[in-house]
């Protein structure tokens, strides 16, 4: 397939091909993402308010004991390591997905499932370098922070496609990534504050029916938000390579025949 070479990264663009994506496998997406995102998410906002109840409970505090705290702060510790690999297996089968799809193929739940295994240790790997670099730099100045996260946004979708590893895969990443950052930071920005406000407002409406139906909204708009961030990567990630090489669809499915 043939593509015109665009002149630089479209947010436009972006979106109306996300939305394509969704629109064409909105049974695929929103199964993944309840699978890897949805169900974790209403255990850890669960278990967090619970936790909340108990530290407002004076006997409750009374009465726990130092193991007792220490096995809950372990509890909760391998819940959110958990619902971290989780994303990271939730943004791979995506992006696989996501290609398939904008390659004019039909994308199966399973072959998604099993990329995002496979690739599950560099993948975690990535996700760990990019959560402390940009902690990292983030704790000196915001700016610098935004900056290396957004310089490897594309670092998964470079490794599924192209296979160079964690650190080639950053490097790359980098390379696809320099002179859109600021279209990339327009996009996610879009993304994190339609989410923000459909959060709000939903968390207002569920707020007068009980903590626990607030709970699961609130992880619900989380589990959308995550699909969209996935998928968002997905794209961007094409947008970059026919921006930077003129790289069309079916040349990135390539690697995978």
């Amino acid at each position: 397939m043939v593509v015109e070479r665009p002149e630089k990264f479209s947010i436009g663009r972006v979106f109306n091909n996300i939305f394509a994506v969704i629109g064409r496998n909105i049974g695929l997406c929103l199964g993944l993402a309840l699978l890897f995102s949805g169900v974790p998410s209403i255990v850890l906002e669960l278990w967090n308010r619970m936790g909340a109840m108990e530290g407002i409970d004076p006997n409750a505090v009374a009465f726990k004991d130092s193991a007792t705290t220490a096995l809950d702060a372990l509890i909760t510790l391998a819940i959110v390591l958990i619902y971290f690999v989780l994303a990271l297996l939730l943004q791979s089968a995506l992006v696989r997905a996501t290609i398939e799809d904008m390659n004019g193929k039909r994308p199966a739940v399973g072959d998604c499932v099993q990329i995002a295994f496979r690739y599950l240790l560099p993948t975690l790997g990535i996700g760990m370098l990019v959560a402390l670099g940009a902690g990292i730099a983030s704790i000196a100045l915001l700016v610098p922070g935004i900056i290396l996260w957004l310089g490897w946004s594309a670092a998964v979708p470079v490794l599924i496609q192209e296979r160079l590893g964690v650190f080639g895969s950053l490097s790359r990443s980098r390379a696809l990534t320099k002179g859109s950052r600021w279209s990339l930071f327009g996009l996610f920005l879009i993304l994190f504050i339609a989410a923000m406000a459909v959060q709000m407002v939903l968390g207002a409406a569920l707020f007068l029916l009980g903590g626990i139906l607030a709970a699961i909204g609130a992880s619900l708009v989380s589990t959308v938000f995550s699909m969209f961030l996935s998928i968002a990567s997905a794209v961007s990630y094409v947008e970059l390579r026919q921006v930077k090489e003129g790289t069309s669809v079916s040349e990135l499915a390539e690697i995978f025949s």
